[in-house]
């Protein structure tokens, strides 16, 4: 009996001895070859196996396999910050965000219901602004509301699948958007520079199918992304520096390779600004040889006049837009609370502004808002 107590006891002493041994040529490993760096997370028989294994590659994978068994959890929901640095502001930048957010929801209403009750707004391009406003009520319904609840109730959670499907909503209608201009942008082009054929050529069904092709390819050009997402492993990075779920920042938590993902990102984006810009462009460049050909100083105003609120609308779009794109991926010195701002002020000016362009600058809509809001009052008809 004493014999096999002292054997017990020489055993669980000559275990001591060796973790504690075990122990301090894993800190020694560690101090020596970064790749042992996490090694003390491991358990007992792992990190054993790392010292006694002399192949780094071998050792390599015991620590990949080790960490995938015992840290890899694929996370449910992302955490969304808002804007980084500027949280203890979220109560009072929430107020701008929710002004933006209801006087957009208004005013777009307000152009649609205007184009719907007028005949005489049965045109094409009342129809692509019929068409713009749908859009951006859908564009900031789809960011705003979110937002809101991180500024106002702290609700920075936010599931996996749920914010895939955002961020699908959003680029989705920001290029739909983008395709929206450059239709507008032919539309002004047939009417200044082929007036006899405009309305044969851009008739109602013509028009429709112009939005309904420019959504399809919204669609099918975000579709890839969130597919891509979903392939990726998410094991620990979880917190989203954003105040949506944007492409870039979901990417970029992923606990694997994602060259695919930025490549595709980047291709898509560089495709439809320069597309859709070289058409704009292009349209314009052949708008403005067309107005410098009429005689009549009236006329070239009148011409002119007609492109102000379309010029107007690309430049509240894609400004914010461009300079997001650029701080992104080339802009390292600018902090990221400007980045985010701009990048959420890109979803939520657009859509209050637009509307507002075009009723100051269009004639027959300001005309018809003001009779739709005040019926006594007599129109002028200059």
């Amino acid at each position: 009996m004493h014999m096999s107590t002292v054997n017990r006891e020489g055993e669980m002493e000559g275990d001591r001895v060796y973790e504690n041994r075990v122990g301090k040529i894993v800190q020694e490993k560690k101090e020596s070859k970064s790749e042992f760096m996490q090694c003390s997370e491991l358990p007992l028989h792992f990190q054993t196996s790392l010292i006694f294994s002399q192949d780094v590659s071998a050792n390599s994978m015991i620590i990949k396999l080790a960490l995938r068994q015992f840290t890899h959890r694929y996370i449910s929901s992302f955490f969304l910050v808002g804007i980084p640095g500027l949280q203890t502001f979220h109560c009072w930048i929430g107020i701008p965000v929710f002004v933006l957010f209801a006087l957009g929801l208004l005013v777009n209403s307000t152009i649609i219901s205007t184009i719907k009750l007028e005949p005489s707004l049965h045109q094409p391009m009342y129809f692509f602004l019929c068409m713009l406003a749908v859009n951006d009520m859908a564009l900031t319904s789809s960011t705003a509301p979110k937002m809101l609840g991180i500024f106002w109730l702290d609700a920075h959670r936010f599931d996996f699948s749920i914010c895939l499907a955002q961020m699908y909503f959003i680029h989705t209608f920001c290029i739909a958007e983008s395709a929206l201009l450059v239709a507008m942008a032919f539309d002004r082009y047939g009417a200044i520079c082929i007036p006899l054929r405009y309305t044969t050529i851009l008739t109602t069904p013509v028009v429709l199918k112009m939005g309904l092709t420019g959504m399809i390819r919204a669609s099918l050009m975000v579709l890839p992304c969130p597919l891509l997402i979903k392939r990726l492993p998410y094991y620990t990075k979880y917190v989203i520096n954003h105040a949506y779920c944007e492409h870039m920042a979901v990417v970029k938590l992923a606990s694997a390779n994602t060259l695919i993902n930025r490549a595709y990102g980047i291709s898509v984006a560089l495709s439809v600004m320069v597309l859709d810009l070289g058409l704009i462009a292009t349209s314009y460049i052949k708008i403005l040889q067309a107005v410098f050909r009429l005689s009549s100083q009236n006329a070239r105003s009148k011409a002119l006049g007609t492109c102000a609120a379309h010029v107007c609308t690309i430049l509240v779009s894609y400004t914010p837009a461009l300079f997001s794109f650029l701080t992104h991926r080339i802009g390292k010195k600018v902090p990221p609370s400007i980045h985010i701002i701009f990048a959420s002020l890109y979803l939520l000016v657009p859509p209050a502004v637009n509307p507002l362009v075009y009723g100051v600058k269009t004639k027959q809509i300001r005309d018809r808002v003001v009779s739709l809001f005040f019926p006594n009052k007599k129109i002028s008809e200059n």
